[in-house]
């Protein structure tokens, strides 16, 4: 399994409107082939910066599968224009994981 991880700076004032469109954003990256799943998460200390984590199969279902589909078209069209400045994204290779179960 491979972690994307981009730290998402929005533009201050637009964090709201963000969030709505990202929820329908969901929809387009969701029906990749090779998508585990995704959540954002908020800044506590700083209202307009996010967390985008994304879990995928391998590698290449996010770097090619995804950046190269008409889905990814949609995603851009909607959540490109909130960022400033644009977000450096990283992958990462799990080497040890501990969960915690209830």
């Amino acid at each position: 399994m491979i972690l994307e991880t981009a730290i998402l700076y929005v533009k201050k004032g637009e964090e709201k409107q963000f969030e709505h469109d990202f929820k329908i954003a969901g929809q387009y990256i969701s029906a990749i082939d090779g998508y585990l799943g995704h959540s954002l998460r908020k800044c506590i200390e700083q209202e307009n910066k996010y967390l985008l984590l994304v879990d995928w199969e391998k590698l290449e279902d996010h770097t090619i599968a995804f950046r190269q589909s008409e889905q990814y078209l949609e995603w851009k069209k909607l959540l490109h224009h909130y960022y400033d400045p644009f977000p450096i994204v990283e992958h990462y290779e799990v080497i040890l994981e501990k969960i915690k179960l209830a």
